[in-house]
C-alpha cells in the first residue's frame, strides 16, 4: 500500500482485482454476470409484482416468497454492479467506508435469506401437519413479525462487524484478489491481529447459517414423517409437490455455499481464480434462478404470469 497508509489514513483506498489471474478474459466473464443479473431483477421484480397485485396470492407462503424475491433483489445489486465495473470500467477502487457498506449489505442478505428460507420450511410444515389451523397460525401480524425478526437477526449480528473492521490499522497490500468485499478477505489486508473478527465470523455463521440448516433439515424430517403417514397416495402426491419448489431453492442456495466452504478448508491446492468464481456462483445463481423455479413449479404463479404476459400482448 501507499505510504500515506501507514501514517494513519482512516480511510485508505483497495484495488478490487475482480477473477485474479483471468483478468484477460474479464469481458467473456461479465456475459454471465450481466445476464444472471437481469435475469434476477426481470424474475424477482415480476414475482413481487404478481404477488402483491394479485389477492388470491397473499397467503403465507407466497408473502415469504415476496421478501425472498426482495432478498434477492439487494444481494444481487450488491455484488454484480460492482464485478462489471470491473469487468468493463477497470473500475476497481473502493474506499474502505464503500467496502465495509458493500460486504455489510453482502452477509446481511445472504443471512436474511437463509432466515427466509428456514419460515418458509415452517410455513410447509404447518400446510402439511396442521393444514386446518394453517390461516390461524400464520396470520399476517405474525409473518410481518417473522419478517422484522429476520432482518433484525441478520442485521444485528453484522452490525458488529463494522467495528470490528474500522478498528483495524490497514498497513499490507491494498489489493483484494475479488469481485466484492468480504469481511476476512478485507480483514487479512490489515496488520493487526485480527482474532476477534476471525472467531466473531465463525459466531455468525454457526449461530444463523448453520442453526437455519439443522432447523431446516429437522422440520423436512417432521414433514416426511407426515406425509408418509397419510393413507392416500395422491394425497402424499400432493403433499411432495407443495415441497418441491422449496426444497430445490434450498439445494441451490446452501448447496453451493457448503461445497466452496469445503474448496476453501480442504482445497488449498486450487487455483485461487476458482474460490473467487465459486463464491460468485453462491451470490449469483439463487436471485436468478428462484423465481424461475417458483415459476415453473408453483401453478398458482405460473397462471398468473401467464395471465400479465398474454394480456399485456393484446
Amino acid at each position: 500500500m501507499n505510504t500515506a497508509n501507514h501514517t494513519g489514513i482512516s480511510n485508505p483506498v483497495f484495488r478490487l482485482l475482480g477473477i485474479p489471474g483471468l483478468e484477460d478474459q474479464h469481458m467473456w466473464i461479465s456475459i454471465p454476470f450481466f445476464i444472471s443479473y437481469v435475469t434476477a431483477l426481470l424474475g424477482n421484480s415480476l414475482l413481487i409484482f404478481i404477488i402483491l397485485t394479485r389477492p388470491s396470492l397473499h397467503g403465507p407462503m407466497f408473502l415469504f416468497l415476496c421478501m425472498l424475491a426482495g432478498a434477492d433483489i439487494v444481494l444481487s445489486t450488491s455484488t454484480v454492479p460492482q464485478a462489471l465495473a470491473i469487468f468493463w470500467l477497470r473500475a476497481g477502487e473502493i474506499s474502505l467506508d464503500r467496502c465495509i457498506t458493500q460486504l455489510f449489505f453482502i452477509h446481511s442478505t445472504f443471512i436474511s435469506e437463509s432466515g427466509i428460507l428456514l419460515v418458509m420450511a415452517f410455513d410447509r410444515y404447518i400446510a402439511i401437519c396442521y393444514p386446518l389451523r394453517y390461516t390461524t397460525i400464520l396470520t399476517n401480524s405474525l409473518i410481518g413479525k417473522i419478517g422484522v425478526a429476520i432482518f433484525l437477526r441478520s442485521y444485528g449480528t453484522i452490525f458488529p462487524i463494522i467495528f470490528l473492521l474500522k478498528r483495524l490499522t490497514f498497513c499490507k497490500s491494498n489489493i483484494l484478489p475479488n469481485t466484492g468485499c468480504k469481511h476476512i478477505v478485507l480483514a487479512r489486508a490489515s496488520c493487526d491481529d485480527i482474532w476477534i473478527n476471525i472467531w466473531y465470523g465463525f459466531f455468525v455463521l454457526m449461530s444463523t447459517v448453520v442453526l437455519d440448516i439443522v432447523l431446516v433439515f429437522i422440520s423436512y424430517v417432521l414433514i416426511l414423517r407426515a406425509i408418509f403417514r397419510m393413507p392416500s397416495q395422491d394425497a402424499r402426491r400432493k403433499a411432495l409437490n407443495t415441497c418441491g419448489s422449496h426444497v430445490c431453492v434450498i439445494i441451490l442456495f446452501y448447496g453451493p455455499g457448503i461445497f466452496t466452504t469445503l474448496t476453501q478448508r480442504f482445497g488449498h491446492y486450487i487455483a485461487h481464480h476458482v474460490h473467487v468464481l465459486l463464491g460468485n456462483v453462491c451470490i449469483l445463481a439463487p436471485p436468478m434462478l428462484n423465481p424461475i423455479i417458483y415459476g415453473v413449479k408453483t401453478k398458482q404463479i405460473r397462471d398468473q404470469v401467464a395471465h400479465v404476459l398474454l394480456s399485456r400482448q393484446k
